[in-house]
């Protein structure tokens, strides 16, 4: 069971690089919206929120295991965050840049009430900031697709 908490909680192990490991989850993240886009809207937001659920469940394990509060080796939260700035937005590759970089930006930066998010406590603090910062990426990309930029950049 540890070293599928462990799978889980480090986003496929994700959150063992040396370098950036959140960006690197991201990118497990984005790997993982290549497939899931083409469920369609209601069964790609049931997947964000398995991966959601079961984030915490691993995460709150992870930290226990980690003896550390949400350890950076944790990454299925910037998983989670990253497929959920990427919900009912076009399949383009400009969007799903522009998405990447609104979830890092607002992830690091943690505007409120994102960080308060952290101080929830187990597998529920480590995710909630990062999705809050996936909700706020996404409420940027619908304002930028579907109003300001409808045809896309370029």
């Amino acid at each position: 069971m540890r070293k599928l908490v462990l799978f889980v909680a480090t986003g496929a192990g994700s959150g063992y690089a040396p370098v950036a490991p959140g960006t690197m989850g991201s990118g497990v993240g984005l790997l993982l919206y290549l497939p899931l886009a083409s469920l369609g809207g209601a069964f790609y937001l049931l997947a964000v929120g398995g991966v959601a659920v079961l984030g915490i469940w691993a995460s709150g394990r992870a930290e226990s295991i980690f003896e550390r509060r949400d350890d950076g080796r944790i990454t299925i939260d910037e998983i989670a965050g990253m497929l959920l700035a990427l919900a009912f937005l076009p399949f383009r590759l400009d969007v799903v840049v522009a998405g990447f970089l609104f979830f890092r930006l607002f992830d690091i930066w943690k505007p409120p009430p994102v960080r308060a998010a952290e101080s929830l406590s187990g597998g529920l603090g480590v995710m909630a900031d990062d999705l809050l910062a996936g909700l706020y990426a996404n409420l940027i990309g619908q304002l930028l697709w579907r109003v300001v930029l409808p045809g896309g950049i370029g």
